[in-house]
């Protein structure tokens, strides 16, 4: 935790922004996986985490604007579960640890709630079945009544506060950031023609735990790179292929690194592996050299696009006027995701509060395929913190569908691409500050370049 004083700071921050009212918070619950006792791994709501520091299951808060008053909740441990948990504290020691005075059991929070005007209650979007059912308990609303009067102005002001990051969190992100550059070392030095991807995955999560934390979402570790969110370990890796690990170090305070590599199975990459490989960098170093404040982040994004157009023109996958292809979205047929996203607590930061609020300032998104996946379209400020993971893909499934439809076909040369087919996925990715004069970017560094990737790899033979 941070000090007492942060996480008051915070809340007090957060209460300007209201002249009236109530905001609840919902702590999150252990979740069993086949019986009660036996569960996964808990991680608490990251706006409770912000504003209220305390990483225990059952926790409810409450900030009253009009009192002045915050409350947390919560029922304590009985001797039952002590003797197998040993000392724990108190809700009301909790509490007077993050400075908040008034405590009480979980059935006081009801009361609590149930005491306000429903129209003066504010909640962020529920994630979890457990957040709708107690807010339907809470408010006497039904399922479809919760989701509806989700409190904007609620998420808009937790949104623009999260977004700006303290000396403090960045400090903190910047040493998940370093853990994960260390976990992705590792999987360049330990990984063999003959292992299977979930060897490496292991080496991968060994250090995070290591490290005394834990990852920051399910490892991708793959031959299948094309593949972009590919969770399956069950290959065997072989000389000539590409390996993409995208992996990430959650701190034990919840702040997230998130990194992808792509390195070859072998000691080198083959002459085909190097072209495409060097495209994709090109375009991941413009997008960092375009951080700044002021900057649009979505034109970081259709900049890199260019990039890559650009690069597989002169391979030939692709032709016609760059500019236009970009604009009629041609592009994503190799790079149908976004540049990058915000980072902090979560590692696609308040993704859960809505993207369009968080990473859109409340503009409206694409609805164009590729385009609408980018997490983050609105201008960039100081405290920002951010990925860039430009990547290039062949999707034999998507380049089907878009030489069946005509797809584009004005802008790509299919029988080239067709060629390309198997060739599976390339994306390296960093995690970036956003300064007053421009970025820095974060963590330890690593390998990038195709000679300081190949020189790695030659470590994984040593032996």
């Amino acid at each position: 935790m941070f000090s007492k004083e942060t996480y008051i700071n915070r809340r007090n921050q957060l209460r300007k922004q209201f002249n009236t009212g109530v905001l609840v918070f919902l702590g999150n619950e252990e979740s069993s996986m086949n019986y009660e006792d036996n569960t996964y791994r808990f991680r608490q709501d990251s706006t409770f985490l912000y504003y209220f520091g305390l990483n225990r299951a059952g926790l409810y808060a409450i900030m009253d604007i009009e009192s002045g008053n915050d409350y947390i909740f919560g029922d304590d441990f009985t001797i039952d579960s002590i003797v197998w948990m040993g000392s724990q504290p108190t809700i009301k020691e909790m509490a007077s640890s993050v400075g908040v005075e008034h405590s009480g059991a979980v059935n006081e929070f009801y009361q609590k709630v149930k005491s306000y005007p429903t129209d003066k209650v504010h909640y962020l979007p529920p994630y979890r079945p457990e957040h709708i059912l107690k807010l339907m308990d809470a408010l006497g609303f039904n399922k479809e009544e919760v989701k509806k009067k989700v409190s904007i102005p609620f998420i808009v002001a937790v949104g623009e506060q999260r977004n700006i990051k303290s000396e403090e969190e960045i400090k903190e992100i910047d040493y998940a950031v370093s853990v994960t550059a260390w976990m992705h070392q590792a999987a360049m030095r330990f990984a063999r023609p003959g292992m299977t991807e979930a060897q490496v995955a292991a080496k991968v999560y060994e250090v995070a735990l290591a490290e005394g934390g834990d990852i920051s979402f399910p490892i991708i570790a793959t031959i299948n790179g094309q593949t972009l969110h590919n969770h399956y370990h069950g290959n065997t890796i072989k000389e000539g292929q590409l390996f993409l690990l995208d992996a990430g170090f959650e701190t034990p305070m919840g702040y997230a690194g998130d990194m992808s590599s792509t390195f070859p199975v072998g000691k080198t990459f083959t002459n085909a592996q190097k072209e495409i490989y060097e495209i994709a960098l090109r375009a991941h170093n413009a997008a960092i050299d375009m951080l700044k404040p002021g900057v649009n982040f979505r034109d970081v994004h259709l900049q890199a696009a260019r990039i890559i157009f650009d690069g597989l023109k002169d391979m030939g996958f692709t032709k016609g006027d760059t500019d236009d292809a970009v604009a009629n979205g041609a592009h994503a047929l190799f790079f149908p995701c976004g540049t990058g996203h915000l980072m902090g607590l979560d590692v696609h930061d308040m993704e859960n509060l809505g993207e369009q609020y968080v990473g859109y300032a409340g503009m409206p998104k694409s609805k164009q395929f590729g385009l609408k996946s980018l997490r983050l379209g609105r201008e960039l400020k100081p405290g920002y913190v951010l990925t860039i993971e430009p990547g290039i893909y062949f999707i034999p499934e998507l380049i089907d569908l878009w030489e069946q439809t005509g797809t584009n076909k004005e802008y790509i040369n299919f029988d080239k691409v067709n060629q390309y087919r198997n060739f599976g996925g390339i994306r390296n990715e960093e995690d970036v500050l956003i300064t007053p004069d421009g970025h820095k970017i974060l963590g330890e560094p690593l390998a990038k370049s195709i000679e300081d990737v190949e020189e790695e790899r030659k470590k994984a033979f040593l032996d």
